[in-house]
């Protein structure tokens, strides 16, 4: 027996983040605005290593403060073939088409000036890969978190955490929480970088991560074009529990409807997977 690949948009189940981050936000992107993602990650524990890539993201900002997502990523399981840490670490390099992630993302309270902003992120993980070559769950499961952003000057914090949700009988797998909190601060009109803390609990026996870690992570984006064209870093590794390693690399691109009423209170955090200057932090529909 070996390891099933729990791994959605080139993440393993613990990251559940605005990239280039695992922690998320609660900011949507702009209505009628739409973003686009090509990037690549990986995450490795002792078990395995589960790299993915070219994986693609698309935002739509269907309604005011609420976007649809969806991400479909290139998987591969890389097993550590260590005879000392069991069978389940044990079989061969795979590659296929990984789990798609569907998502919706809420805000509903806005940021003030007294006021964080707050929202939830729900995302449906679909049974799209493989099974039986470690490439899937084979079940859809669920991750339903709340996010919590607030931004000052060249600053933003945001941070908060959820469950993943299973079903009762899929073997191998159990409901887990995950929390994190990130400080991040634009550095000029180009650069802007990020510090976080990310937790995940256990995962379940048949998962790369069935002891629970705490992560630290650094990364941020750079402006080629603001804002629409844009690449995206992280790396990170865990600093208690499970030892993990977390790294993403991506391109980002943004476009459509630019709302001129739309009111401007500040910078506002990187989205997931859309950095700051895409929208503004109090603009409908904005995620």
């Amino acid at each position: 027996m070996r390891f099933r690949y729990l791994a959605l948009l080139g993440l393993a189940v613990c990251a559940h983040g605005g990239p280039p981050f695992q922690t998320d936000d609660p900011q949507p992107i702009d209505f009628r605005n739409y973003e686009f993602y090509v990037f690549s990650t990986v995450n490795g524990t002792i078990y395995e290593w589960d790299p993915a890539g070219p994986a693609l993201e698309f935002n739509w900002g269907a309604l005011p403060n609420l976007h649809l997502y969806v991400i479909v990523p290139v998987a591969a399981v890389v097993p550590s073939n260590n005879p000392m840490l069991g069978p389940t670490a044990m079989g061969p390099n795979v590659v296929g088409l990984g789990d798609m992630e569907l998502g919706i993302k809420y805000r509903f309270i806005q940021e003030t000036k007294q006021r964080p902003m707050v929202g939830t992120f729900v995302m449906f993980e679909m049974p799209t890969g493989n099974v039986d070559r470690g490439l899937g769950v084979g079940r859809t499961w669920y991750k339903l978190p709340l996010w919590v952003q607030k931004s000052w000057g060249p600053w933003t914090a945001y941070g908060g955490g959820g469950e993943a949700v299973f079903r009762q009988n899929e073997p191998g797998f159990h409901n887990y929480a995950f929390a994190g909190a990130l400080l991040q601060r634009d550095l000029g009109k180009k650069l802007t970088l990020g510090l976080e803390s990310f937790y995940h609990a256990p995962e379940g026996s048949t998962t790369p991560s069935p002891r629970s870690s705490l992560m630290l992570d650094l990364g941020g984006y750079y402006k080629f074009r603001d804002p629409g064209f844009q690449l995206l870093f992280c790396y990170g590794h865990s600093v208690a529990g499970q030892a993990e390693t977390y790294a993403y690399l991506g391109l980002y691109w943004t476009w459509g409807h630019h709302d001129p009423n739309a009111p401007k209170d500040g910078p506002v955090a990187m989205n997931r997977m859309a950095p700051p200057g895409a929208m503004g932090a109090g603009g409908m529909g904005g995620f």
